[in-house]
C-alpha cells in the first residue's frame, strides 16, 4: 500500500529541479533524494532513463507512480499534501487562477526565454503559443501587481514556482529587472526553507557538477 511518505525525488543540484525540492521542503514532508551527476551523465544511465526517457529532472516516484514535467510534479505534490494547504483545492475560488499561473509558466514563460536567449524566432504573434517575448513579459507583469503573491494574498505553490523562475531567469539576464519582478522574487527567496535550500544546492554542486542546460 502507498503512502503519502513513500516518495523518491531524483534530483541534480542548481537545475529545474531545485524547485521542486523547495516544493518539497515547504510542504514539510519526508522524501527519498537521489542525487545525479550531469556531467558523469548518470541522468543518461538505463536506471534512471526507466523513470523518464527524456533523461530530465526533476522526477518523482510516489509508490509505483512515475511523474515527471515539473509542474505536473508541483500540482501534483500540493493536491497531494492538503494539510500544509499550499494548494487551492477544487472547491476553492482560487484554484482556476493557480493553474492557470503554473501551466504559464512552463506554456509561455519557458518557451518564450528559450527563443529569446538563442535568437529564435518563433514566427507570426498569432501562431506562436506564447504570443512575443514583450507580450509575455507584460501579461506576467500585470499578474504578480495585484498582491504580494499570484493569488494576491494567499501564498501557494505557485508563487515558490515563480520566485524561483525569476531568481534564475533574472540572475542570467534573461528576464528585465522591473521593479515588480525584483520586489516579488525578493520576497519569496528570503523565506528560510528557500535559503536553506539554495545554500545547500551549493554544496550539492560542488559534489556533483552539473550542467542547467541539460535539465
Amino acid at each position: 500500500m502507498t503512502t503519502k511518505t513513500d516518495l523518491t525525488f531524483y534530483h541534480c543540484p542548481q537545475t529545474r529541479s531545485t524547485t521542486t525540492r523547495i516544493i518539497l521542503d515547504e510542504l514539510g514532508v519526508t522524501y527519498d533524494m537521489h542525487v545525479m551527476n550531469l556531467k558523469a551523465k548518470e541522468n543518461r544511465q538505463p536506471d534512471y532513463l526507466k523513470i523518464n526517457p527524456l533523461g530530465k529532472v526533476p522526477a518523482i516516484k510516489h509508490g509505483e507512480t512515475i511523474i515527471t514535467e515539473q509542474i505536473a510534479i508541483a500540482i501534483y505534490l500540493g493536491d497531494l499534501f492538503p494539510e500544509a494547504g499550499l494548494a487551492p483545492a477544487m472547491s476553492e475560488p482560487d484554484r482556476g487562477t493557480y493553474l492557470r499561473w503554473l501551466v504559464y509558466y512552463a506554456a509561455c514563460f519557458e518557451p518564450a526565454l528559450i527563443d529569446k536567449s538563442q535568437s529564435r524566432d518563433p514566427g507570426p504573434e498569432t501562431m506562436a503559443v506564447y504570443g512575443s517575448y514583450d507580450q509575455m513579459v507584460n501579461v506576467l507583469e500585470t499578474a504578480l501587481s495585484h498582491g504580494p503573491y499570484v493569488l494576491g494574498e494567499r501564498f501557494s505553490i505557485a508563487d515558490l514556482q515563480w520566485g524561483s523562475a525569476l531568481h534564475w531567469t533574472m540572475m542570467f539576464g534573461l528576464l528585465p529587472e522591473k521593479p515588480v519582478f525584483t520586489a516579488y522574487r525578493d520576497r519569496i527567496i528570503a523565506r528560510p526553507i528557500f535559503q536553506r535550500v539554495l545554500q545547500d544546492e551549493q554544496r550539492l554542486a560542488e559534489a556533483f557538477p552539473t550542467d542547467a542546460s541539460q535539465s
